[in-house]
């Protein structure tokens, strides 16, 4: 029988001891049992890095490398990515407050291997309640990279998946350095498309992952920040000219800078915090845009109007006049 092919796993932390050992145990549990294993510890107070040590004394599998210096979140994972084994076939990450399911790496694996021009294998992920990263016909489990990357831009499928929920080729991995954009909060998209240049993209329509909600954590920002719209901004400018038509690309750029607006206006009247305006002006200045205020008060105004016209279908609909509702505020973050 052949020998399974090596697998690294990595999982960078950052003061997860309540976690950590959860998450080590989903690696221990694996049915596919040709792995290594690194956790780097990014300098935590917490006693994570005892809980790691601890597991590394009894698995030789296990190692842990401590950085020097704190570093950013994504930063850190790409020192985490740099850790792999050179002998490794594949790299999978896997988050210090999140886990995998014990047949995560052989269904991955699995499907990478019998098919050799997959460099991405995604799946299902289990997000708190939710069940994320759906939307692919069942069908469907190899897909060329241009194809995919075309559905994500001009359909909205999206199923790349968070940095926990896929499995790389390793000598992809190690061709990036950097592997992540560390300008890009939604890093893990946007290396989505510069590896399915030269590669196919393979899914498990399978829940393999497991991904943790909680009020502190990277995801759980970017959805207060709405960073979805520079992160998109970003991909559209980076790699639509290479998986659109020009004719594409300039109607997809004209449609979410709109967009873009719209939600901005709305933010106007929603009064957001100085954080989120900073983030957003800075986004769209980076892009080489320029951030416009007359378009995002042109935004606050078709916000209202969208408003009003609302509240008038809805009092021909009751016959009242509306004038009993709550402002103009509740319904647009309703709309957001």
């Amino acid at each position: 029988m052949a020998r399974q092919p090596l697998v690294s796993i990595v999982t960078p932390v950052y003061n997860e001891a309540g976690y950590l050992g959860e998450c080590i145990e989903s690696v221990l549990a694996q049915t596919y049992t040709n792995w290594d294993y690194t956790i780097i510890d990014n300098c935590s107070t917490d006693g994570s890095g005892d809980v790691a040590r601890r597991y590394a004394a009894k698995d030789p599998r296990i190692r842990v490398h401590r950085n020097a210096d704190f570093l950013s979140v994504i930063a850190n994972h790409n020192v985490a990515l740099r850790q792999i084994s050179p002998e490794s076939k594949y790299c999978k990450m896997v988050l210090g407050d999140d886990l995998i399911y014990p047949n995560c790496l052989e269904k991955m694996v699995g499907l990478a291997e019998a098919n050799p021009s997959v460099g991405m294998v995604g799946a299902y992920a289990q997000e708190g309640e939710r069940i994320a990263w759906t939307g692919l016909p069942r069908e469907e489990s190899v897909v060329p990279g241009r194809e995919i990357c075309r559905r994500h831009l001009l359909e909205g499928l999206h199923i790349f998946g968070s940095a926990n929920a896929v499995l790389y080729r390793a000598d992809l991995v190690r061709g990036r350095n950097p592997f992540y954009s560390e300008t890009n909060i939604h890093a893990d998209t946007e290396v989505s498309f510069a590896l399915l240049k030269k590669c196919d993209f393979g899914f498990v329509h399978e829940v393999l992952t497991f991904t943790r909600v909680r009020q502190a954590s990277l995801s759980t920002v970017s959805r207060g920040l709405h960073t979805y719209f520079g992160g998109t901004l970003q991909v559209l400018l980076g790699y639509g000219p290479d998986y659109l038509t020009m004719e594409e690309y300039e109607a997809e750029l004209t449609w979410h800078l709109a967009d873009y607006y719209r939600f901005l206006g709305k933010s106007l009247i929603q009064r957001r915090e100085p954080k989120f305006w900073e983030y957003h002006k800075r986004q769209l200045e980076q892009a080489g845009l320029g951030f416009s205020r007359l378009r995002v008060a042109a935004g606050a105004v078709s916000a209202l109007g969208h408003v009003a016209a609302k509240r008038l279908r809805k009092s021909k609909m009751t016959g009242r006049s509306g004038k009993s509702g709550t402002g103009i505020g509740e319904p647009i973050t309703r709309d957001c």
